[in-house]
């Protein structure tokens, strides 16, 4: 699993599907036409729906790791 992933910024969001159209993985959905939301699972962190996105809703931040156990 990559070490990077991407989110969306609801608030900024236009919901114009230009970062589900962009994503090599099929990471991300618009979500009832509202907003982006981004499969974390199946998302590498690549940047593309990033650099794609007009609003600038959508950021590639370091993945937080969760502790099992």
């Amino acid at each position: 699993m990559s070490k990077r992933v991407a989110g969306c910024n609801p608030s900024r969001c236009v919901a114009c599907g230009v970062c589900a159209n962009q994503c090599p993985r099929e990471a991300i959905l618009v979500h009832m036409g509202w907003y982006a939301v981004v499969d974390e699972q199946v998302c590498i962190g690549c940047g593309i729906c990033a650099k794609a996105c007009p609003a600038g809703a959508i950021e590639v931040r370091e993945r937080l790791e969760v502790a099992h156990g």
